[in-house]
């Protein structure tokens, strides 16, 4: 294995390895030379594992179990058996070994008589062989991936990818429920399932985990309140009069720790005795209700501190061991081995401790347990209410009674045991005393183990101040009662609704779980400093943690550790290491060698490792009686200590020694002091380069170095190091400096309420960059401890998160520096400190004579931000190592420039904030108060009179101040504040005035301003701009603009927010928005201090544009609401207002008031409201043509109004038939009038009042009898009658007089023309027209555009206004078709084509026109307006709608011809000459060309959206003459074909022979015989039917040739030959066909044809069809059936 030449790819110089012996002046390290570089090394008791780049693996030294066994190889063997495996991770215990390949495999080889390489039935294994991890939990069952292995003497452990722990081999190390060993399959540790833990480490016979904290990520795990072993409530609780009792006295037997003695006992063979209910502890079997009795007095001192310690960490024993085993819930009391002084000692003592169990479980549970089979002893009902008020309480309550627990039983143990390193094993007794606590919920948990964590910390450091916990419970209002093992807090109901209040918070220093709240990106990536350590195994050295000498089966959390920010945990044979992230060590176990590197004990709890101040740890690695540690020290070149046994060479002993003569040697070696007191520096350490690893096992060292090629290596190390250095220092400051000053007594009263708030932000913030700071240190660590390249550098591609926290801290520093913080800082630091601040000054690194304290302060809070420099300064070192071309060069140079950049301007900011508090102290302190704030900062002030107020008075004083945020204008004794988003500047040209005035705009002052010079204007004016611009963007992205003048003038639109002050409309609104130099413009929020809010456009400081009004309405306590158009501050143009009471009114306003076309909804359920109004408003009264549907009453009035009242001529219909027109007066029927009931009697004459007659008249009965005469009285009610009677028809020569008497309705109604002007007004004047007619086309066109797009804008914001073929459409309508020039067919077509768009989308003036319009004609033809009398006047509004909207068209398309003009045709393309609307019409005669007619042109637009309501009125009024029709109908339908055809007379060579089957072979035809039925003419029968699917009158009319057509070409394919009908012919054949069409409503269709057909058709083709249907129409009514 010789070393490459160093020339090749430079791998020669990393991962170098240099072994040694322990530790004497002589011993120099031996360099051994492999193929690559090594990566990790594992050391056992006489052998050791080398892993190499690469993946491959090499042993060294004894190697018993391979079978070619030599004594030891000269040089390390490769293990071939894992070649072709890449392996990532080694381990090596005493006698074997285990690899991790990159696929998360595991293989383990060596001795394997405890099962400890997890292959059943093999005593050694020779080579590497596969070990599988199967998880059987999950279906099906899955392999689990592993990360890293540590082996131990018997066991192995390993860390799966999942974050959980598999143990197999022998022993209670294992922390396995098992009785019998050897475990020979890898089993999960469940006692650790659900905890994520980072790394594992065995040591001969005791395990060791490091995990993290469960923090707000674990949350979501269901809270535990059972214990997992014994199924019984961990907290329990009981309400008395007064108080709450909250204990934690629950004792799990299955969780009690064990002896060495009681591991060997542990085997099945013990299963006899009693049985028990697993819940029920192990106690003796009786109950005592006395209060706990003292410890016995007789027994030494020491021994009953121990046991009271034991009790406190729920241990069931004494000094050495005995108490029962308790395997599997069975119990052997008694057993004789057990090497107590007396039996009955035992016995005395259990008893005692079970009294005191009993006790607690008395107070706990509230009752009394006397039955060992009385399972849980408390109700689930229990268990919610600790639930609820452990949310209740909180955590304040938790921590306080965490810490007080300490302190009270600090006092409470004699002090010889607490000595002053910390309580000898004793932590916080909350959760403390089974083997594993599971606390009430996981998030309490969290909280305990960060926030009180810095109360332990001060506890541990000796007690040395009086417990104050600011803003906890104060220390007066509660009870600790100490019983026994348990602490039950007492708490009053009402102290645990006080403690549900908010109250203020004391700052936290540790931040809350995982890292920083406030960067939830450094989660994931930084590594966690909130961690446990968890220990188990045998403990006869202390080497658990747990302050005795236990063993424990299950894991067990070591408290004292708990906020020590371990990073790493190292195990030797019997002692244990935990490295912080403070780069210090804890030591516990075995010390009979020094290893642990002090000489305090007790050794059986963690703690500090002696090294000189400034020595910082960052490796270490722990042997079998040594301890190595890889450090910085004043350089950053990494320096070995070594602490343990000194080794003379020839001190090795042979392993035949006995072993009895091994311990006598070693207890003569330490007599004889040949071990270190504490870490010794390894002299030689200089000369191994750069050390990144140590490794420590037996009695070996090895330390793994690299060459420092191109410097880079140097960098890292330099990088890493000053990281840490900084991190150690962030902490002294805190523990130091913050933590005494947050726990003075008077420090709030001191600082008043505003510093003391800026103070905790200021500390909280420090705390977050601390901590960022130790994560990044400990990242950086871990960087050089494994991969040492630049991609792990989170300081690159987190850049961000570091920027954002030191910018965020130096804003708190700045802001607490600005309100004088420190100077009232000075005080009490002197109360603190006293005179001489030389801690002050030593952490500030202060180098001034005798400086102020508040100086000094200034210069701790901003050190942090000094260390910007150094990464700078350290990343530039690492620049320079690379290619300037490759990516790692970008991107360490970009970090770089990042964090200088950074570095200016906080020093920029820091200079601001000084010369702001020194503004403060000089300015008249009055108005300090007011316009002092954390944030505002000062950029320059007139002071010297350089700006003046023009025309101000001769003796005023003007002094005006730019803040960032604010220019303040000042005088003799007020000021005003100009917030500067809201200010705009402008220099005035000084052509001839020669004054340098500047222009100041604000929203509701503009005054000017002088300078005193041209370059006093122009300094002024770039402040002014550069403040403006900078608050500008701060207030856009709430961080203040990097670099100070980008850009010289801010944008004169922007978006700000304003609260009014003047008197006027506006006082004391808010205004949030655009604005535009000085007013609000564009869209913006309006808020009145009276609860109006308006939302929506400005423009020029006023309403303008859409916009929504809210408006409280006090009286009935709810909201008007207004949405729609405004104009110039006031409601403008079509809009909703919604009244508070339910009311709500849909139309047109102007000036705030409803003008134009409008409905009025009323009543409570809009949706059938009582009723509604549908009309015309003027300047807020219905005035016009309107109607009102009373759908209370059931009436409905159609005609004039005027100022709310109904006037002038009118309709009324109501539900029960009646119908009225004429005049009304005064609201009232007052005047002429027709009335007509439902059987056609009628009335007309003068009327006084609703339905009362009063005055002459004629009533004619339904049988034409009438009376004229005068009448009085209600209708329906009795009338009173003056008159004569006339009997019509008794002679015949009266019958023609008669004709001349029928009444005529639609005289006193309003007439067509003038219904719904308002309507179309609306439409004229959105197409800039003030009256119809009058006006451009272009400028129309324009106006349609305009409309359209800023539709097109509104559906951008909101896209569900429009379906997705309606914005299409929208889209094809921008284009302005073609208006000018000759209209030709085509034109004609493409006007056709525009229309059917336009009128289908409402956003265009025309769809708007026709969407009201459908609007109107339902609400007046619907419903009660379903009177068959009021058909005339329905078909007549259409017919002026038709006439009204052909007159807007051709004013958009100037050329188009007038009604009834002509469009000549082309005469190549026939193809067009189609009816308007029509599908596939075949071609018709050619005509000279096309009429042009509004019915044509808009039938087909308009009739389909009026259908219902109109053909509902037709179908009224021909109800009598379609039920004869029907009759008929079905009568003759009940006849035969051939029988019919004979009925009605067709000759018979029309009738059809044969027809074609339904499902036809090729050309099958059926004979045609008696008894077939409607098979004859069935063609032509199926298109006639469809006349009811259409709607329009040339649509219908279509359809009835196509009829004739299908009869044409059957007749034709009978006779074989061309025919002409003759109208005899023709007519019994199309009345057989209309006969078995069987259409319903056949009058009300040919009475629709008839009214709207096209007059030009009349008299064509067409309208000969049509005469032959309405003449069958009436045959069939009056055909006599014979």
């Amino acid at each position: 294995m010789e070393r490459k030449s160093s020339g090749d790819d430079g791998a020669g110089e990393r991962g170098l390895l240099h072994t040694w012996k322990g530790y004497s002046y002589s011993v120099t390290p031996e360099r051994l030379l492999l193929r690559g570089p090594v990566l990790q090394v594992a050391l056992g008791t006489r052998h050791g594992v080398l892993l190499v780049e690469g993946g491959q693996v090499y042993s060294f030294g004894e190697l018993p179990w391979k079978q070619s066994h030599v004594p030891e190889p000269a040089k390390p063997t490769l293990e071939s058996a894992l070649s072709g495996q890449r392996v990532v991770a080694v381990a090596a215990g005493s006698f074997h070994s285990g690899a991790v390949t990159e696929d998360g495999g595991v293989h383990m080889w060596g001795d394997n008589a405890a099962g400890q390489c997890g292959l059943s039935g093999l005593s050694t294994v020779p080579n590497p062989t596969p070990v599988a991890l199967v998880d059987t939990d999950t279906t099906p069952t899955q392999t689990v991936p592993v990360l890293e292995l540590a082996c131990g003497e018997q066991h192995t452990l390993a860390l799966s990818a999942q974050r959980e722990v598999w143990a197999w081999g022998s022993g209670c190390q294992l922390g396995l429920n098992v009785a019998v060993f050897p475990v020979w399959k890898p089993q999960k540790v469940e006692h650790l399932a659900g905890r994520y833990v980072l790394q594992v480490a065995c040591g001969a016979s005791h395990s060791l985990a490091l995990v993290r904290c469960l923090g707000p990520q674990d949350i979501h795990r269901p809270p535990v309140d059972k214990c997992r072993q014994c199924n019984q409530l961990l907290f329990t609780m009981t309400d008395k009069e007064d108080h709450v009792i909250i204990s934690d006295a629950h004792y799990c037997p299955l969780s009690m720790e064990l002896t060495e003695d009681e591991v060997r006992l542990q085997a099945p063979a013990l299963t006899q005795g009693l049985k028990m209910s697993p819940s029920e502890p192990v106690l003796s079997s009786h109950t005592s209700t006395s209060n706990s009795p003292p410890p016995t007095r007789g027994v030494d001192p020491t021994q009953d501190s121990e046991k009271e310690s034991a009790l406190a960490n729920g241990a069931l024993t004494a000094a050495d061991s005995g108490p029962p085993a308790q395997s599997g819930g069975s119990v052997v009391l008694g057993v004789k081995s057990s090497p107590y002084p007396d039996e009955q000692a035992v016995k005395d003592y259990l008893k005692k401790l079970s009294e005191a169990e009993q006790m607690d479980k008395a107070t706990a549970g509230g009752t009394h347990t006397l039955l060992p089979s009385a399972g849980g002893l408390t109700s689930s009902t229990l268990n919610s209410l600790v639930a609820s008020c452990a949310s209740a309480v909180g955590d304040r309550v938790a921590s306080t009674y965490e810490a007080l627990s300490l302190k009270k039983m600090m006092n409470y143990l004699p002090s010889g045991v607490a000595k002053a390193g910390g309580p000898a094993g004793l932590t916080s007794v909350v959760g403390d005393n089974t083997a594993e606590r599971v606390r009430l919920e996981d998030s309490m948990q969290a909280k305990k183990s960060s926030s009180t964590g810095d109360i332990r910390e001060e506890e541990a450091e000796g007690l040395r101040r009086r417990l104050s916990l600011p803003g906890l419970l104060s220390q007066g209002r509660y009870a600790v009662h100490l019983l026994s093992t348990s602490y039950t807090l007492l708490l009053s109901p009402r102290l645990l609704r006080k403690a549900c209040r908010p109250r203020m918070r004391a700052v936290a220093l540790t931040p809350l779980g995982g890292p920083v709240p406030e960067v939830p990106e450094a989660q994931e990536v930084f590594p966690t400093l909130q961690t446990e350590v968890w220990s188990w195994g045998h403990g006869e050295h202390g080497q658990l943690g747990h302050g005795d000498s236990l063993a424990r089966v299950r894991p067990l959390c070591i408290k004292s550790l708990n906020s020590k920010e371990v990073v790493r945990v190292a195990a030797g044979a019997h002692h244990s290491l935990a490295l912080t992230a403070q780069s210090q060590v804890f030591s516990w176990g075995s010390n009979s060698f020094g290893q642990l590197g002090h000489m305090e004990s007790p050794s059986t709890v963690p703690r500090l490792a002696k090294l000189s101040e400034g020595i910082r740890v960052w490796d270490m690695s722990a042997g079998e009686r040594h301890t190595l540690l890889l450090a910085d020290g004043d350089c950053f070149r990494p320096i070995i200590y070594y602490s343990g046994q000194q080794v003379k060479e020839e001190a090795e002993e042979s392993p035949a020694k006995e072993l009895g003569q091994q311990e006598e040697e070693e207890e003569e070696e330490q007599r004889a002091g040949s071990y270190t007191q504490q870490p010794v520096l390894l002299p030689f350490c200089m000369d191994l380069g750069y050390v990144s690893n140590v490794f420590a096992g037996s009695q070996r060292c090895v330390a793994l170095s690299d060459m420092n090629v191109m410097g880079f290596i140097a960098g890292l190390h330099e990088l890493a190091s000053a990281e840490r250095k900084f991190y150690c220092k962030m902490c002294n400051i805190k523990t130091q400096i913050i933590r005494p000053l947050l726990e003075m007594e008077a420090l709030s009263s001191a600082l008043g309420q505003t510093a003391t708030g800026l103070l905790h932000t200021l500390i909280r913030r420090f705390g977050l960059l601390c901590h960022l700071t130790g994560q990044h240190a400990a990242s950086l660590t871990a960087n050089l401890r494994r991969v040492r390249d630049v991609n792990s550098l989170l300081v690159l591609d987190n850049a961000s998160i570091f920027l954002d926290s030191y910018t965020e801290y130096c804003s708190a520093v700045g802001n607490f520096q600005v309100m004088g913080g420190f100077q009232t800082l000075t005080k009490p630091s002197l109360d603190f400190f006293g005179k001489s601040p030389e801690l002050l000054m030593k952490l500030s690194e202060c180098s001034e004579e005798n400086p102020a304290t508040a100086d000094l302060l200034v210069a701790l809070f901003y050190l942090p931000t000094r260390h910007l420099h150094e990464y700078g300064r350290l990343l530039l070192k690492l620049v320079t190592c690379f290619e300037v071309c490759s990516n790692d060069y970008q991107r360490l140079q970009d970090s770089c420039s990042k964090f200088e950049a950074l570095a200016l301007q906080l020093k920029r900011k820091r200079k601001d904030a000084d010369y702001t508090f020194h503004f403060w102290k000089s300015f008249p302190g009055k108005m300090t108060d007011s316009l002092r704030k954390p944030q505002r900062r000062l950029i320059c002030e007139s002071s010297n009179k350089a700006l003046m107020l023009q025309n101000a008075g001769r003796f005023s004083v003007n002094w005006f101040i730019v803040f960032n945020d604010a220019l303040v204008h000042a005088q003799f004794s007020s000021h005003h504040v100009f917030p500067l988003t809201t200010l705009w500047v402008e220099p005035i040209p000084e052509e001839n005035t020669g004054l340098h005035g500047l222009k100041m705009i604000t929203p509701e002052e503009t005054f000017t301003l002088l300078a005193s010079s041209p370059m006093e204007k122009t300094k002024w004016l770039r402040s002014i701009n550069q403040a403006v611009e900078q608050a500008l963007s701060a207030a856009a992205q709430d961080s203040a603009s990097v670099g100070s003048g980008q850009k010289l003038e801010p944008p004169v639109p922007r978006t700000a927010s304003y609260t009014f002050y003047k008197d006027g409309r506006l006082k004391e609104a808010k205004y949030e928005g655009r604005w535009l130099a000085g007013k609000p413009n564009g869209r913006g929020v309006l808020k009145w201090p009276d609860g109006r809010i308006y939302t929506g456009a400005f423009k020029n400081g006023l309403e303008d544009g859409f916009g929504e009004l809210l408006a409280p309405n006090k009286t009935l306590n709810k909201n008007d609401q207004y949405l729609g158009h405004w104009k110039d501050g006031k409601m403008h143009g079509l809009g909703t207002y919604r009244y508070a009471s339910g009311e709500v009114y849909d139309g047109s306003f102007q000036d705030s008031m409803r003008h134009g076309h409008g409905m009025l909804r009323s009543g409570k359920l809009n949706t059938s409201s009582p009723s509604v109004f549908i009309g015309q408003w003027l300047q807020d009264k219905k005035t016009g043509y309107g109607v009102f549907d009373d759908i209370t009453k059931g009436e409905k009035y159609m005609g004039m109004w005027q100022d709310h009242l109904r006037q002038g001529t009118a309709v009324v219909v109501t539900q029960f038939g009646l119908y009225y027109e004429g005049a009304f007066r005064d609201n009232k029927m007052m005047g002429t009038g027709i009335l007509l009931s439902d059987d056609d009697t009628t009335y007309e004459g003068e009327f006084s009042d609703d339905w009362t007659l009063n005055g002459k008249g004629t009533l004619t009965m339904a049988n034409s009898d009438y009376l004229e005469g005068s009448f009085n009285g209600e209708w329906g009610s009795g009338l009173k009658v003056t008159g004569s009677y006339f009997k019509p028809h008794l002679f015949e020569a009266d019958k023609d007089k008669d004709k001349t008497r029928a009444v005529k309705l639609g005289r006193l109604c309003v007439c067509a023309e003038d219904k719904w002007q308002a309507v179309f007004e609306e439409c004229w004047s959105q197409l800039g027209c003030e009256a119809a007619g009058r006006g451009e086309s272009w400028k129309a066109w324009e106006n349609i555009a305009v409309a359209l797009a800023t539709s097109r804008q509104h559906i951008r914001d909101s896209p569900e206004m429009l379906s997705r073929s309606h914005s299409r459409t929208l889209e094809s309508l921008e284009v302005i078709p073609p208006h000018e020039g000759p209209i030709t067919m085509e034109r004609y077509h493409s006007i056709r084509l525009y229309l059917l768009k336009a009128c289908d989308i409402p956003l265009h003036p025309l769809g708007r026109l026709l969407e009201t319009l459908v609007a109107v004609y339902r609400m007046t033809y619907v419903g009660v307006g379903a009177n068959r009398r009021l058909l005339p006047q329905a078909v007549n509004e259409i017919k002026s709608y038709l006439n009204r909207i052909f007159q807007i068209v051709r004013f958009l398309f100037r050329d188009l011809p007038e009604e009834g003009g002509l469009i000549p045709e082309p005469a190549t393309s026939l193809q067009d000459k189609k009816e308007p609307g029509s599908t596939d019409a075949p071609l018709e005669s050619p005509k000279p060309g096309r009429v042009v007619s509004s019915s044509a042109l808009l039938l087909p637009v308009l009739l389909p959206r009026l259908y219902p309501p109109l053909f509902t009125l037709y179908a009224l009024d021909k109800e009598r003459e379609d039920d004869v029709y029907w009759d008929c109908v079905l009568r003759l339908n009940k006849q035969p074909d051939l029988a019919l055809l004979a009925f009605l007379g067709v000759q018979q060579k029309f009738w059809p022979v044969s027809f074609p089957v339904s499902m036809p072979a090729l050309g099958e035809k059926q004979q045609v015989l008696s008894s077939t039925k409607d098979a004859c003419f069935a063609s032509a029968v199926e298109t006639l039917q469809q006349i009811s699917t259409t709607f329009t009158p040339s649509d219908k009319l279509q359809v009835i040739q196509l009829t004739f057509e299908e009869i044409t070409q059957e007749v034709q394919s009978l006779l074989k030959q061309d025919f002409l009908w003759s109208m005899d012919d023709l007519f019994p054949v199309f009345l057989y066909v209309v006969l078995r069409a069987r259409i319903r409503n056949l009058g009300s269709e040919v009475s629709l044809i008839e009214d709207l057909m096209d007059p030009c058709v009349q008299h064509g083709e067409h309208g000969i069809m049509f005469t032959t249907l309405k003449a069958c129409y009436y045959q069939i009514q009056h055909e006599k059936i014979t």
